[in-house]
């Protein structure tokens, strides 16, 4: 009974640190299909846009319309690096526990490197290399603030979200 529980325990614990994560990559796949399409975002970024910049020529709304979506790559990216951290971190699994970082890194290129080939298939999508280093990059400042913030802080629950349970 007692050892029920336990594995109880570490299957619940175990899905509160994934689920974030898989939800995550669920929302970046689908950022990558045609609903993510320049054409479909700006439906909502160009009244945005044409709020705060009433006269914006058409290629001031490109370059503005642009520089937004490479924002969102770099946060999206640097949200799933966090997810994937928080999910690594504390893990059962000697390499994913001690390499916490390094494992969100590889699992951030990994899912970059598949959303820009997905994204080549797509009529209404383009893909490039270019996105998948902005997205490893976007990645690797959210680590890289991480690993600061748990090494400064003395207070380290940024990423210790029940360490005691399993991967």
């Amino acid at each position: 009974m007692a050892e029920d529980v336990f594995v109880s325990s570490r299957r619940r614990g175990r899905f509160i640190r994934y689920a974030p994560l898989v939800l995550w990559m669920g929302v970046v796949f689908f950022l990558s299909s045609n609903q993510g399409s320049m054409a479909e975002t700006s439906q909502f970024i160009r009244p945005i846009i044409e709020f705060f910049f009433p006269s914006a020529s058409p290629d001031t709304f490109l370059i503005v319309h642009a520089f937004i979506r490479k924002t969102a790559h770099f946060t999206e990216y640097g949200l799933l690096a966090v997810f994937a951290a928080r999910a690594f971190f504390g893990s059962s699994r000697p390499f994913l526990n001690r390499y916490w970082y390094a494992a969100s890194i590889l699992l951030v290129l990994l899912i970059a490197v598949i959303d820009e080939t997905n994204q080549s298939t797509e009529v209404s999508r383009t893909s490039s290399g270019w996105d998948v280093l902005l997205d490893l990059f976007g990645g690797i400042a959210a680590i890289c603030t991480l690993w600061i913030a748990k090494n400064r802080w003395p207070v380290k629950r940024i990423l210790q979200n029940h360490h005691h349970h399993g991967a």
